[in-house]
């Protein structure tokens, strides 16, 4: 092989090389290029993973703060509750001590504190007078009730199944009209003679359709004729306050004073 021949391949093998090293290069930076793109989009996800941390950690800490917050509303309602039901024992547990006797029941039935008082102590036969007696147990009851000024009272007044008497039918045509009658003039005794927020009362008549005894037999019909005053729990009172009775000691029938004497 001559030397021009020689110098012809070398100057291709040069070439070849140059070709070569470019190509490399030209991929080596592609590759470079590539890689730095994938560093970017890395480097980005990374400020959002850091940015949703950051705020997942905020909500986390306004959650836990709420939780807090929660907790202690729930052991300050727990603590009222507990308060509440003390304050309805000691309530029940006084009103025992001072009022129970073979006249005057006390009972508790779902959340309702309730003194039944046989008419007898409370009114004359077919009346809706209060009798001296039944002012004095009345304003023991009041004694009890302004100690616990946000308990809600009903005054319930009940009867046995005899008809009214002929001669005071034109004041008490049926039972209905006697019970709310009696329960009316409780209420208003106890607002105001005895001192109990009006607003606390209520009074319902229910004739006599809510026996507790035997109606066939004298003593039955005795336990019968009474005035229940029904204490409410707070919870109760919201419950009931849909189907609220006569408030403000008025009543739909007429309550007659005291200074007007009884029609025949």
């Amino acid at each position: 092989m001559d030397r021009q021949t020689w110098a012809i391949a070398g100057i291709i093998t040069a070439v070849v090389l140059v070709i070569a090293g470019v190509v490399t290069i030209v991929g080596t930076n592609r590759q470079l290029s590539l890689q730095k793109a994938a560093l970017a989009d890395s480097a980005e996800a990374l400020k959002r993973s850091r940015a949703e941390l950051e705020r997942a950690e905020s909500e986390a800490s306004l959650l836990k703060e709420k939780l807090e917050q929660a907790g202690g509303r729930i052991s300050e309602l727990q603590q009222a509750n507990d308060q509440a039901a003390l304050s309805r024992r000691s309530l029940e547990d006084e009103m025992r001590a001072t009022l129970e006797s073979k006249d005057v029941t006390i009972s508790k039935l779902q959340g309702k504190l309730t003194v039944n008082i046989l008419d007898r102590v409370l009114f004359d036969s077919g009346e809706a007078y209060l009798k001296p007696d039944g002012e004095s147990v009345l304003r023991k009851v009041a004694g009890f009730l302004t100690q616990h000024p946000t308990l809600k009272v009903h005054v319930i007044g009940h009867t046995d199944n005899i008809p009214i008497k002929p001669s005071a039918r034109s004041r008490y045509p049926s039972n209905w009209e006697l019970s709310l009658a009696r329960a009316g003039a409780a209420v208003r005794f106890l607002s105001e003679q005895a001192g109990v927020d009006p607003h606390r009362l209520g009074a319902l008549g229910y004739g006599e359709f809510r026996p507790i005894a035997d109606n066939s037999t004298a003593e039955g019909r005795a336990r019968n004729r009474r005035i229940a005053i029904t204490v409410l729990s707070e919870e109760l009172a919201g419950a009931d306050s849909n189907v609220a009775p006569a408030t403000n000691a008025q009543s739909v029938f007429a309550v007659p004073k005291k200074s007007e004497p009884p029609k025949d």
